[in-house]
């Protein structure tokens, strides 16, 4: 499978799953996400940001459990709210952002090589 990668350098996709220990839609965030790098034939390390405090919250403006990024971009920007240690609803009415809103984040990454 090839990688995600960028220009000459070859530096990777960079995601991360932030999320709030305990929170039931972590793993199937984490999951979904996985499928469909799979689905686009790409490969790229998840990396998983447990959020304990208040204050962490804060400072990463976390806007709920979980959270995916993209090379830093929140995957569904426009619904990002106040940071806090809550559960994330996704615009598709889940606490886990849908298939076809990650590809686009994964595609737009892409393009931004």
């Amino acid at each position: 499978m090839p990688s995600a990668g960028r220009g000459y350098g070859g530096d990777a996709m960079r995601i991360e799953v932030l999320y709030v220990p305990g929170c039931p839609n972590y793993k199937p965030a984490v999951e979904r996400l996985q499928a469909v790098l799979e689905s686009q034939s790409l490969q790229a390390e998840i990396r998983s940001v447990p959020i304990s405090s208040e204050d962490q919250a804060k400072a990463l403006l976390f806007p709920g459990s979980p959270t995916v990024r993209i090379d830093g971009e929140d995957v569904e920007p426009h619904e990002t709210v106040a940071p806090s240690l809550a559960c994330r609803l996704y615009a598709n009415r889940s606490g886990i952002p849908s298939e076809e809103l990650l590809r686009i984040a994964i595609s737009n990454a892409t393009r931004r090589e």
